[in-house]
């Protein structure tokens, strides 16, 4: 019997500080009761002075509670005896109290700091994972909520939640009216993931992780999102696979309303792009970031049955890229005829969504500047490709389908690339040069001034950081020996982490491609928007229309005075759309590096022969 009261009794203590209060209080009624009843049985006097049974309780239960209250105490020994007891066994049981209090309080505040409790919230953006991106992603969903009056964002990942909210802070000093709670779980548990309330979530996105198995991680975490039973409308998802192969198993397994990008194809694509036209990478960034100008989409039923070529002058905020069908069909530099519909949305470029404006008192169009010749006929290239990874055969297979017949590229890496030279190429014959890419010697035995473009790919066998400190080298390297040859060449180079991009500024690369970086922007677009997807897909297939970066000599006389309604119209006759310029004597100007997106349309603009006009057109 012993044994099962001691079980028992071991039993309800494990159930925490509530159980250890419960037998604190039943101890202290013992007390108060043992010495209540002995202080009536004993001392007739003393009770009948202190109100009877009651009052004794009364005073027993003050001094359990403060010991102090003992001191002024009258009457018999034995009443005396009774209270200092009481006293004594009230300090215990204080004592004791206090020690569980301190103890549940503690576990509490561990429990907090360890971000296990479930998150209270609604219309928030739950971002799973943990990498250098989250604070990118932060960044921008912050400055996309400016406008709104209350905002969250909900980090989960695998790591202690005071640490990610320091690092948090740290990066992302200001967050506005944004809060950002951190919790500590892993995304690939469906009991951690519940921890912040995926039923009442505005959008959900699944951060690319590090390590090697990064896109089986992503995989799970859109299998356990697809098969979880949604109490509500399912949230938008997006993600992305950084291997190609893994892009149909990503999409089976996220279902037909998640968005899956291909990171490892959108990454091939802007290399190859951006090496061919200096600036793009720069366009790119400023397009999918909530910082500068963005892509809307918006109805105008003042524009009602006119065509798309006639609405490119009617804006005088914002500068009109394409048409969204109310079918969902969307068409980026549609044909100029293109008639716009009652229920269609035009796709904008602007800076809000609330600087978009049409007008009728059109700028003037100074025809005397317009270049009416056609452009320049694309010749043969030759590139040099400084460096191998896994990106490099899909970059050649992309680029031969987009350079002129007859044109070059030579492999310079320590080991020869026997599958990319011994296979087909329709446009492209690919070479092979033996060569140390951070070696100075071994650079200049390239005879680069025979080359137009170089493009430097990062090294996938070592350390990120340390890939990128190599390709540093590398390019200070190629800009000192480009000094002596006079500038004949431009080099469009991988980046790992974006902070390096800054630092490598001395180099005055083209193009710095930050793939990762994109890919996350790109992410957080489609998480604000998902209905942007069909536009930046159409965007940035090579079978539709691009952007591109041409000469601005085709457009407008060299030094003529003119206005960017001018470069519009220039455009048009052309079949484009003209959505910028670069200004080749800032290449090397931070932030935007000679690029600018929707100008005024009647300010004065004089662009020299080596500027360039920022234009969507099919080739």
């Amino acid at each position: 019997m012993w044994d099962r009261l001691r079980y028992w009794f071991d039993g309800t203590m494990d159930r925490g500080v509530s159980a250890l209060m419960a037998w604190l209080a039943l101890a202290s009624a013992a007390l108060i009761t043992v010495v209540t009843t002995l202080v009536v049985l004993l001392t007739d006097g003393d009770t009948e002075a202190n109100g009877g049974w009651a009052g004794v309780a009364w005073m027993s239960l003050l001094r359990t509670l403060d010991p102090g209250t003992m001191g002024g105490d009258d009457g018999g020994p034995v009443f005396l005896a009774l209270m200092l007891s009481v006293t004594l066994g009230g300090i215990f049981i204080v004592s004791a109290l206090i020690g569980v209090l301190t103890t549940g309080l503690e576990a509490r505040l561990q429990r907090l700091r360890k971000g296990r409790s479930r998150i209270i919230e609604r219309d928030h953006t739950i971002l799973l994972g943990w990498s250098e991106q989250v604070f990118t992603v932060v960044a921008e969903l912050v400055e996309a909520n400016q406008s709104e009056r209350r905002s969250c964002v909900v980090v989960l990942a695998d790591r202690d939640k005071v640490d990610m909210e320091e690092q948090i802070r740290l990066r992302v000093p200001e967050t506005g009216q944004t809060r950002v709670i951190c919790r500590s779980g892993s995304p690939l548990k469906r009991e951690d993931l519940e921890l912040v309330s995926p039923d009442t979530a505005k959008s959900i996105m699944v951060l690319p992780p590090t390590g090697d198995d990064r896109d089986t991680n992503v995989i799970k975490t859109l299998l356990l999102l697809n098969n979880r039973t949604w109490n509500s409308p399912r949230p938008q998802v997006v993600a992305a696979v950084q291997d190609s192969d893994n892009l149909a198993v990503a999409r089976l397994a996220a279902g037909g309303s998640a968005l899956v990008i291909d990171a490892d194809d959108f990454a091939v694509r802007l290399v190859v792009q951006s090496h061919r036209q200096t600036g793009l990478s720069t366009v790119c960034d400023e397009l999918l970031s909530f910082f500068g100008n963005e892509i809307y989409m918006r109805r105008e039923p003042a524009l009602t049955g006119t065509t798309y070529g006639e609405a490119l002058s009617r804006y005088e905020l914002g500068v009109p890229i394409g048409i969204h069908r109310r079918d969902g069909g969307t068409r980026v530099n549609p044909a100029m005829d293109t008639v716009i519909g009652p229920e269609d949305s035009m796709i904008v470029i602007a800076e809000d969504d609330l600087l978009i404006r049409l007008t009728d008192d059109r700028p003037d169009v100074l025809s005397s500047a317009v270049v009416s010749t056609p452009g320049r006929a694309a010749v043969p290239d030759r590139t040099l490709m400084i460096g191998w990874n896994s990106r490099a055969p899909k970059i050649i297979g992309l680029l031969d389908q987009l350079v002129r017949e007859g044109s070059v590229i030579d492999v310079a890496a320590p080991r020869r690339p026997d599958e990319a030279l011994e296979a087909e190429r329709d446009n492209l014959t690919v070479g092979h040069k033996t060569c140390e890419p951070t070696s100075r010697r071994s650079l200049e035995s390239l005879d680069l001034g025979g080359y137009q473009h170089i493009i430097v790919l990062s090294d996938e066998s070592v350390d990120p950081d340390l890939a990128d400190d190599r390709t540093l080298v590398t390019l200070l390297h190629l800009r000192d020996i480009e000094v002596g040859l006079g500038d004949p060449y431009s080099i469009v180079t991988e980046m790992n982490d974006d902070a390096n991009r800054e630092v490598a500024q001395v180099t005055k690369a083209d193009d710095f491609i930050v793939s990762t970086k994109l890919i996350c922007l790109l992410l957080t677009q489609l998480a604000e928007n998902g209905a942007l997807y069909e536009v930046l897909a159409d965007l940035f297939d090579p079978a539709g229309s691009e952007i591109y970066l041409k000469p601005a000599g085709d457009y407008l006389r060299a030094g003529a005075e003119a206005n960017f309604a001018t470069v519009v119209e220039a455009a048009r006759r052309r079949g484009e759309t003209a959505i910028g310029y670069r200004v080749a004597g800032h290449g090397d100007r931070a932030p935007r590096y000679g690029v600018r997106l929707n100008p005024s349309r009647s300010d004065p603009l004089v662009l020299a022969e080596a500027d360039h006009v920022i234009v969507l057109a099919e080739n």
